[in-house]
């Protein structure tokens, strides 16, 4: 098929020395150098299934097709799927094996195509969606990703990406260099954000169906860290005054890792009640009218799925026909 009009930083070629990241560490990926973010010249994936527990505009009760990418540009110290992201587990599949896999989580109910974690293959989303949505693809694109993005890489994926669901993790550059080794988080995240609201703005704002799935838009998440609830609080200052009144996830699903246990201190225990309660109630003074949070102690492996290369392998042989 005619592969659609790339932009310069969305084309393979850039992986000559990739920049898709705002690290732009520009490793000859073509050549097989992996970037900071582990991956290489080939596309790999960790799991591809129907996950029931994203925000309900997300994952509904039919649940989110989610497609977990392997390794990450960022590097938490506290990631709860180090796994995938800094042990860069998954399985290396062509990219007509990602076009195969939307249509297949398609057919299994999901709501929506998750990508999870896409940013360092973005430049294959262009073409796997065009091909995906050629064979009858008629469900959502979500883009599942940390807030740290490139702005001229959100403005290149207009019209790919139906939804964004965008962290934004802190406010204090000196708390991303230690937790996350990005000091420019903080600036790289806000800049994200904006360009997000205005293209969701520019296409109608945020719409639902009648189920209240949604099928464009915005939601902006947050996951509180023990022992900086007044980060937390700044972070959401800063999303009221970038993006207003949009809709955001406060989460306490913290689960400390094995590093972390091991390391003490704060990041070794979960959120306290008394530490959620307050970021909650910042989020309803500063007036924010949709906001999704979790009930109870929310650390529970159900927030961690199995990363088991489930629905990464092809299911059946066979090419797959166009839907009607």
């Amino acid at each position: 098929m005619e592969i659609p009009h790339l932009h310069p930083l969305l084309d393979p070629a850039s992986l000559d020395a990739c920049e898709l990241c705002p690290r732009r560490c520009r490793a000859a990926r073509a050549k097989g150098e992996a970037g900071v973010c582990g991956a290489a010249d080939e596309l790999k994936l960790a799991r591809a299934a129907l996950h029931m527990w994203e925000e309900p505009p997300i994952s509904g009760d039919a649940g989110s097709g989610t497609i977990f990418f392997s390794g990450c540009p960022l590097k938490c110290v506290y990631c709860q799927n180090h796994e995938i992201s800094t042990g860069n587990f998954g399985i290396e599949v062509p990219p007509e094996r990602l076009v195969e896999i939307m249509l297949e989580l398609q057919d299994q109910g999901a709501l929506n195509i998750n990508l999870v974690t896409a940013t360092h293959y973005a430049y294959l989303l262009p073409h796997a969606v065009a091909e995906a949505r050629r064979l009858g693809l008629k469900i959502p694109i979500v883009y599942n990703t940390s807030g740290y993005e490139r702005v001229s890489a959100v403005r290149e994926l207009d019209g790919i990406v139906d939804i964004w669901l965008t962290d934004f993790k802190y406010a204090d550059a000196g708390l991303a260099r230690g937790l996350s080794h990005v000091p420019d988080y903080p600036e790289r995240a806000a800049r994200a954000l904006a360009q997000m609201v205005r293209q969701v703005d520019a296409r109608g704002g945020i719409e639902c169906d009648d189920g209240g799935i949604m099928q464009q838009g915005l939601i902006v998440r947050h996951l509180v860290l023990p022992g900086h609830a007044d980060d937390s609080c700044r972070v959401l200052d800063a999303i009221w005054q970038v993006a207003g009144d949009v809709p955001i996830s406060v989460m306490n699903q913290y689960t400390p890792n094995d590093a972390m246990r091991a390391a003490g201190g704060e990041l070794s225990r979960p959120v306290t009640d008394e530490e959620y309660e307050l970021v909650l109630d910042h989020a309803d003074e500063l007036g924010f009218s949709q906001m999704f949070w979790q009930e109870g102690g929310a650390v529970s492996e159900s927030f961690t799925p199995a990363f088991d290369t489930s629905g990464v392998l092809r299911a059946a042989e066979g090419p797959i026909a166009p839907r009607k």
